[in-house]
């Protein structure tokens, strides 16, 4: 990495400090499990919805005795509107059964055991280990991988490689403020469509 990357890094680091001192987290949970199960509902559907979704199910089932006890069709129909719920209901059933079963009935704090659970890819476990347990990692979602090309911080050939680069560019001990400002940034700044660069705070200046 080149001084000069790692200029425009810390800068637009700056930046993000400026506009988002406060971070929180923008899935509603009480726990570990909690920011597991809507963590696994948000892929592919915005936090907002899966935030109205998420009420309904934890008052069925908040822990993963209660979810492995309900069919999965029940926990389909409640998360319907999240979409991919065949799929997702029977991810929630079954790490739901793995926690019970191997890790007496607590969230795994290693990216290796959550990476095993049903439904859990990187990202997810990123997600988990960040927020959760307060490991450092740097998620990477659509968000942070458009920005990260759009700012020519990396080359935007895959997700892989743009959490290498943001790794590589940034202090570990931003990494978990750093992923949320960065998804902050792109809602309300720097979206996919409709998006100005001239009047986003950061494009307009470190933009490529």
């Amino acid at each position: 990495m080149s001084n000069a990357l790692k200029k425009k890094a810390a800068a637009i680091a700056s930046i993000l400090d400026d506009l988002y001192p406060e971070t929180p987290i923008p899935l509603r949970h009480e726990d570990a499990y909690t920011l597991l199960v809507a963590v696994v509902l948000s892929a592919q559907c915005t936090d907002e919805r899966v935030n109205q979704i998420t009420p309904q199910l934890f008052a069925r089932a908040d822990n993963p005795n209660d979810m492995a006890n309900l069919e999965v069709d029940v926990i389909r129909e409640i998360i319907k509107p999240c979409g991919l719920s065949p799929s997702k209901s029977k991810a929630i059933w079954g790490l739901s059964k793995i926690l019970i079963e191997k890790h007496g009935g607590q969230v795994p704090q290693s990216f290796e055991d959550l990476e095993a659970l049903p439904g859990v890819g990187h990202k997810t476990a990123s997600v988990v280990m960040s927020q959760a347990f307060g490991v450092p990692a740097f998620p990477v979602d659509t968000h942070i991988h458009r920005l990260a090309a759009r700012w020519g911080l990396s080359d935007g050939k895959n997700v892989e490689k743009t959490e290498r680069d943001l790794k590589a560019l940034f202090p570990e001990a931003s990494w978990n403020k750093l992923h949320l400002q960065i998804i902050y940034f792109g809602r309300e700044h720097c979206p996919a469509r409709g998006h100005n660069p001239e009047v986003c705070p950061i494009c307009s200046k470190y933009g490529v």
